[in-house]
């Protein structure tokens, strides 16, 4: 459903909690552009519909090739978003390039509701200002955008404020991700399970009207649960579309060197696209294969009713105790017998 290719590393902020440890030039072995026309041929063959192409980074404005890029994917039917960065290359007429080309949505990242919350987790002075001047002008070309936010200790309090700024901006959807201790995230704090269930519940309580973002949350799958039984009143799972996505199912990850990994916060070398076809590798590789039987988790992911629309976190489970089929720690669900 969703691939996330890294295109490159390189980006000029410095962000404390970067996943991919960008840096300001982009490295010799990332995928040329003729490589990377030929990945999205080949990841263009997973037939109808078509996955999303998520192209991130780093900065995906670091590449030279990047519209061509877009150009390429969207004449093989590929939808196509992307992850910019708030440097000075995210310019209006760049934003404008992004609807005219056919981009279906950019995201954008919020840290912080205050120019001094967000710039300090992002290491570059004028970041807040560049971010919230960004989203206004993609929406005066109906650029969808999702503005992505770090929950962690250092932003957990500020959420609210948060929000309200997302609401106040217009944008079509807020995703909360949750702190996996990967990259360079090793230096900030997670938040402890029992207040990542009360901070799902303020979301699951938040109202929902015209005008308000849609809220998600990435790795953090028990989000479904809380909603489920805010919505049912008991532990009946349910079975919907796209419920069960999560790290390898649903999702695959291709780094700036053509690794293919479950998620980018899930940084497991399955292949790489150099040697094998990406289309083959989440289909058949064991990895992938395992990550989608919610049958093979560990601990009380694998005997929870919810294992198979929720199944916790891979990349947390991974990060907490080298096991990608582990429990999720920042879960406290209690489950009963097996349903």
């Amino acid at each position: 459903m969703r691939i996330y290719w890294e295109i490159t590393r390189a980006c000029s902020l410095a962000c404390t909690h970067c996943r991919a440890e960008a840096s300001p030039r982009p490295d010799p072995e990332e995928l040329s552009p003729a490589e990377g026309k030929v990945l999205l041929d080949q990841l263009a063959s997973f037939g109808e519909p078509g996955p999303h192409v998520i192209l991130t980074g780093g900065d995906p404005l670091e590449r030279t090739d990047l519209f061509d890029l877009i150009a390429h994917a969207r004449a093989l039917d590929l939808g196509v978003s992307l992850s910019p960065s708030a440097t000075p290359l995210l310019t209006s007429s760049v934003i404008r390039r992004f609807a005219a080309a056919g981009v279906a949505a950019a995201s954008l990242s919020i840290d912080g509701s205050t120019p001094e919350r967000h710039d300090a987790l992002r290491g570059v002075p004028g970041c807040f200002d560049r971010t919230v001047n960004a989203a206004r002008i993609a929406a005066e070309v109906s650029l969808m955008i999702q503005v992505n936010t770090l929950v962690s200790a250092e932003t957990v309090d500020d959420l609210p404020a948060i929000h309200a700024l997302v609401s106040a901006l217009g944008v079509a959807r807020w995703s909360l991700f949750f702190l996996v201790s990967v990259g360079r995230g090793t230096a900030l704090r997670p938040i402890d399970a029992a207040r990542a269930e009360r901070l799902l519940e303020w979301v699951a309580d938040l109202p929902r009207g015209p005008g308000g973002p849609v809220v998600t949350t990435t790795e953090a799958p028990q989000f479904r649960r809380v909603v489920l039984l805010r919505r049912k009143g008991d532990a009946a799972p349910v079975s919907r579309a796209g419920f069960g996505v999560r790290d390898g199912n649903g999702v695959m990850f291709i780094s700036h060197t053509g690794d293919i990994s479950p998620s980018g916060f899930l940084p497991i070398t399955a292949a790489s696209v150099r040697a094998h076809h990406p289309v083959d590798v989440y289909r058949s590789h064991p990895l992938f294969v395992s990550l989608r039987q919610a049958t093979e988790f560990h601990g009380r992911c694998g005997v929870c009713a919810f294992r198979a629309i929720c199944g916790g976190s891979r990349a947390r489970a991974w990060s907490a105790t080298g096991d990608p089929f582990g429990e999720d720690p920042l879960c406290p669900y209690q489950p009963g017998a097996l349903s």
